[in-house]
């Protein structure tokens, strides 16, 4: 179970790698995590992954790098993460070696949008669409 020990600077160390979507059912956004193992980096790219908004990646080397991250590697020699920096049009590949800390900098574009309001929204569509559907046969004369 992923629980929140006493921190400086709202930094999370990593604990738990069962839930990828959000912390205590909220979003990540606004969040920082500071991994202190290789596995502890490997859940927090996890976890970054699947954010849908932008992160901003620390390096050991004091850089900062902010994007979207669109693919990551796990393997024993070569782990690695991809992203979208947002100041720069080419991809850019940073091993897990060279991380030192993950914020969920960028909006959660998907934060308290569920799978029911999605699906309520298109049927409003749908029966919209199926009115003016029959308006329009009734106004041709076929209904």
């Amino acid at each position: 179970m992923f629980h929140e020990p006493p921190i400086r600077n709202d930094v999370l160390t990593m604990t738990d790698t069962n839930n990828h979507a959000a912390v205590n059912g909220s979003s990540l956004e606004g969040r920082v995590f500071a991994p202190r193992s290789a596995s502890e980096t490997a859940e927090a790219v996890e976890l970054a992954f699947d954010y849908r908004g932008d992160v901003t990646v620390m390096l050991r080397s004091g850089e900062s790098v902010a994007g979207y991250i669109y693919n990551r590697q796990v393997s024993p020699s070569d782990s690695y993460l991809e992203l979208f920096p947002t100041d720069h049009p080419d991809p850019r590949r940073i091993p897990y070696v060279e991380i030192a800390t993950i914020a969920f900098s960028g909006e959660d574009t998907a934060n308290g949008k569920s799978w029911e309001a999605w699906v309520s929204k298109k049927e409003s569509e749908r029966q919209a669409e199926a009115s003016r559907l029959e308006a329009d046969a009734r106004t041709r004369g076929y209904l």
